[in-house]
Order: C-alpha cells, then sequence, then structure tokens
C-alpha cells in the first residue's frame, strides 16, 4: 500500500504538477502511528513553586511580557519579506511570483501582510512554533495562508534510508476536520529546538520566571485590595471562647477590612489591636519587581529600556542596545522566518529575504552623509536615493546618471592627458 494512499484525506486537495511521488509505507507504518512521535499536542502550561497557573493567557497578563511581545512583533512585522531570483548580475525580485504576492501583498482574504507576520512572530514567542494551512490552486501555486493553533497541529515523521526524514502533519483545520497532510500542505516554522522538528514553548520553560512575576503581582494587588492596611491582631489577657473569637473576627472584618474599612474601632474586655506592618523596604519588593522586569526582558530577548526599564539607561547606551535589537534580537527571527518561506514557497535559484532597512535607518543629517558618499563613489544614482526617501525620479536622463571622481583612474594604467585636464579642473 503507497504512503499516499495510506494518509489519504477524505478531500483530496488538487496535487501540484511537479508533485513528488511518496515513497512507500509497509514496515514503518506502526512507527509513524508511535506516541513517541506525537509531539507538540498541546501547548505547555502548568502551575509554578510560586503557586500560580501559568500560560499563554496569564503571562500575557504581566505588563512587561505584554509590551515585549508588542514590541518584537510589531517591529519584526514591520520589515516586508520579498521574494528574489539570482540573476548574472546579482539578482532581481520577483514581484508576479505566487509566492511573493502571498507573503508581501496579500496572504489570505481578511490579513495583511503585516498583520500576518505580526501572529508568526507571537505564535514563535508564546508557543515556539507557528502552523499555517496552504491553500493551492489546480496549478499547485499557493493562494492562501491560514493560521492553524499551535495547539491543533501534531507532527508525525517518517524516515526512509534513501531521502531522510519525512514529516507529515495531522491537523485541525477551522471547520473541523481533522486529516492528516504532506508538508507542502502545511506551512511549519519552528522557533529554537532541541530534535530539529518542533520548537521549544518559552512559556513551559520560563514557567517558574513568569509565576514568580505573577505571585509577586499578586501579593501587591491582594494587599491594595484590603485598602494598604497590615494586618492585625487582637490580644486580651481574659480567657476567650471559640465562639467569642470567630464573632469578634466577624464584627473586626465588617467593619475594617476591605477598602472602605475605616471606622473607628470600639474595644471592650480589655482587648487591644496590634498591627504586623509589612516594610517593603526591608523585604525588597520594589527591588524585586524591578529585577523582574530585567528577567522578562531575558525570557522575551529585548533590550530593557523597550520595555521602559530604565534604570540602567543613559543615552549613549540606548542607541546602541537599540542597533544590537535589530541585529541580535530580531535578525535570528527575520533568517528563520525567511528560510522557512525558502523551503516552503520557493525554488531553484529563489530565496525571500527581509528587507531591514526602515529598521536601521539613521537621523536625517547621518543618512544624507552615507548618500552623498555613495554617490560620490558612483555606486548610486540620484533616482536610486530618492527612492529611499519614498520620493518620485528626477525627469531626464538626471536622475539615473552615475558620478565618478575626476580625479580618479584604474590603478595600473597610465594616466591620459584628458584625465590630468580633468583633475586640474576639479582643483
Amino acid at each position: 500500500m503507497g504512503l499516499m494512499r495510506y494518509f489519504r484525506t477524505g478531500a483530496a486537495a488538487p496535487a501540484p504538477v511537479a508533485a513528488r511521488v511518496e515513497p512507500p509505507l509497509v514496515a514503518s507504518a506502526p512507527a509513524v502511528q508511535s506516541e513517541s512521535q506525537w509531539r507538540g499536542f498541546s501547548v505547555g502550561s502548568g502551575v509554578s513553586k510560586a503557586g500560580v497557573r501559568v500560560d499563554e493567557r496569564t503571562a500575557l497578563t504581566i505588563p512587561a511580557t505584554l509590551q515585549a511581545l508588542r514590541i518584537i512583533s510589531g517591529v519584526f512585522a514591520m520589515a516586508p519579506l520579498h521574494m528574489y531570483g539570482r540573476t548574472p548580475e546579482g539578482r532581481t525580485r520577483l514581484d508576479d511570483h505566487p509566492a511573493e504576492i502571498l507573503l508581501a501583498e496579500r496572504p489570505n482574504a481578511h490579513q495583511s501582510p503585516f498583520a500576518l507576520f505580526e501572529l508568526i512572530m507571537s505564535d514563535l514567542l508564546l508557543a515556539g512554533n507557528f502552523y499555517a494551512y496552504v491553500s493551492l490552486n489546480a496549478r499547485g501555486e499557493p493562494v492562501a495562508l491560514t493560521r492553524l493553533r499551535p495547539g491543533s497541529v501534531v507532527v508525525a515523521e517518517y524516515f526512509d534510508r534513501a531521502e531522510g526524514q519525512i514529516l507529515f502533519y495531522d491537523a485541525t483545520l477551522p471547520d473541523g476536520s481533522r486529516e492528516r497532510f504532506a508538508a507542502r500542505n502545511i506551512w511549519h516554522i519552528a522557533g529554537l529546538s532541541r530534535d530539529g522538528l518542533i520548537g521549544l514553548n518559552p512559556v513551559q520553560y520560563a514557567r517558574e520566571a513568569l509565576g514568580g512575576a505573577l505571585a509577586t503581582s499578586e501579593h501587591a494587588h491582594r494587599f491594595w485590595s484590603r485598602g494598604g492596611k497590615p494586618s492585625t491582631v487582637l490580644t486580651t489577657e481574659q480567657k476567650v471562647s471559640p465562639e467569642d473569637k470567630t464573632r469578634i473576627r466577624a464584627d473586626w472584618e465588617r467593619l475594617h477590612a476591605g477598602l472602605e474599612g475605616s471606622a473607628t474601632a470600639v474595644l471592650d474586655q480589655d482587648l487591644k489591636a496590634a498591627f504586623l506592618s509589612h516594610n517593603f523596604k526591608d523585604s525588597q519588593f520594589l527591588e524585586t519587581r524591578q529585577f523582574q522586569v530585567v528577567d522578562l526582558a531575558r525570557i522575551w530577548g529585548v533590550p530593557p529600556h523597550l520595555i521602559f526599564e530604565l534604570s540602567k539607561a543613559t543615552f549613549s547606551n540606548i542607541k546602541q542596545q537599540s542597533l544590537e535589537f535589530v541585529t541580535y534580537h530580531l535578525g535570528p527571527h527575520f533568517a528563520r522566518v525567511a528560510g522557512a518561506a525558502t523551503r516552503q514557497f520557493g525554488g531553484n535559484g529563489t530565496y525571500f529575504e527581509h528587507l531591514t532597512d526602515a529598521l536601521v535607518r539613521g537621523d536625517l543629517k547621518s543618512r544624507m552623509e552615507a548618500y552623498w558618499l555613495q554617490r560620490q563613489m558612483g555606486m548610486v544614482n540620484a533616482n536610486d536615493l530618492l527612492r529611499r526617501e519614498n520620493q518620485n525620479n528626477l525627469p531626464g536622463e538626471a536622475g539615473t546618471e552615475y558620478w565618478r571622481p575626476a580625479n580618479m583612474a584604474l590603478a595600473g594604467q597610465p594616466v591620459t592627458p584628458a584625465q590630468n585636464q580633468g583633475a586640474s579642473d576639479a582643483q
């Protein structure tokens, strides 16, 4: 029984023209269905040692986490992804290729490219994996991407000695149907991985750090829910029965607990009130919360100043950290997503690459100085520079001409009289 027949779906999608014939699945059938092969079925969550549940929803209730994800996902989505083809002169952008139109213009009927890539990065950060169902037309070209929840996809692997590892995806589609799909039908981007198949779930592995931040925040909320009043102990030298203790406690909490507990206490039976004060300074409560913000910045990979932790910030180091953010924090994500797009949608001589020019633009003075140097060196013409500034081309040949300094010549060649005259005129 052939592998494609074994994994035949209820409603078969049109096969691409150059579809590869899958290898037969005979003796390896039980291995594909083995429990040890089913990974990533659910997004990890659980109770931390601090006693609070940590999952995607609770992690997003931490302000530092929400801001970190908003920053890294939004900035990542600002850099468009384009498809290029290699040519003898270098490369050219394939604006009419179906994959270019899909990822750079219209990924589906309801999302913009920015919204799609923001969602991709959010899934990678919170679940470690991004999955999308690839809708193909009759020619096998991609026409739409439908995001699949990370917990609704299971990766099954098959090993062939001739071709290596082959992946299949058991996915639940938005219409509720569950089928097994070949890799060409599921676009899978895995984050940091230990097996090369499934990305690690950051929320699961950072559970204790996230749980500590949640527990600290809950402690502060509980304190202020009591109106910021410390716990109270009522003491007396007289013997008090258990029934009286219950009644006295109920009366005290009714009058003095909660935000409105500001009534005047009148005590009898020689009762005295003692307050168990909370010294936040000695317990370093504020320092703990400040450290947790830095710890969260480490988890999500953003400089602390981007989530408004400015205690160690200066003008010079913020500028440097902002440049490092694009190189060291976003750079691996750009390479990961572009590589996954090339693997899924690219062919021979084609590849995808993010345009990050907008993220590394300097101030106006620095840009103009860099443009002037490039113009003098003959690297660009006027129209090239105008397009970088989102302006229209110059009319005629003025915008297409390249400059060359008059006092320069090729090394190893004699200087001609015309060149000498040009150099004299330039002086």
